[in-house]
């Protein structure tokens, strides 16, 4: 199979990815995914929270939740054991799952990182990672 029918495959099969902290563009793992195709901004429906886990955020589920930022890539089936990894699924640090989206992607089936730790003690985030200098160096 040549790279074109590739790409051409993997943008119809791609699996939509909702980023909303260091993969995003501008901060420090957005290499990982470049060069994917880039739906477009996006954001939850109010029912999750993002913690702050140091230099990286954590998206959690809450039933006291409030939408959060963030963007919206189709990322290639064959990338995404990479991104499992380097997010710490397997070390239980992070898990991959379907995340409700807000309008105009509502329905979609998006999956995102969710935090996979105890979260209680850990600061709130805000909405958007990244409006602080000190939020921008380490996971999703």
């Amino acid at each position: 199979m040549n790279t074109e029918t590739r790409q051409s495959e993997d943008r119809f099969s791609g699996v939509l990815l909702f980023v909303y902290g260091t993969l995003k563009r501008g901060h420090c793992r957005h290499g990982l995914i470049a060069s994917q195709e880039f739906v477009g901004p996006a954001r939850t429906c109010p029912c999750y929270r993002m913690v702050h886990c140091g230099s990286y955020p954590g998206l959690i589920e809450s039933t006291e939740g409030i939408a959060i930022e963030g963007e919206l890539w189709r990322v290639a089936p064959r990338l995404i054991g990479e991104l499992d990894n380097v997010e710490g699924v397997d070390i239980g640090l992070y898990e991959r799952r379907g995340v409700r989206l807000d309008a105009p992607h509502e329905g979609l089936a998006a999956e995102s990182y969710f935090y996979a730790r105890d979260s209680r003690r850990l600061p709130d985030a805000g909405a958007c990672w990244g409006e602080s200098a000190s939020e921008s160096s380490h996971t999703p």
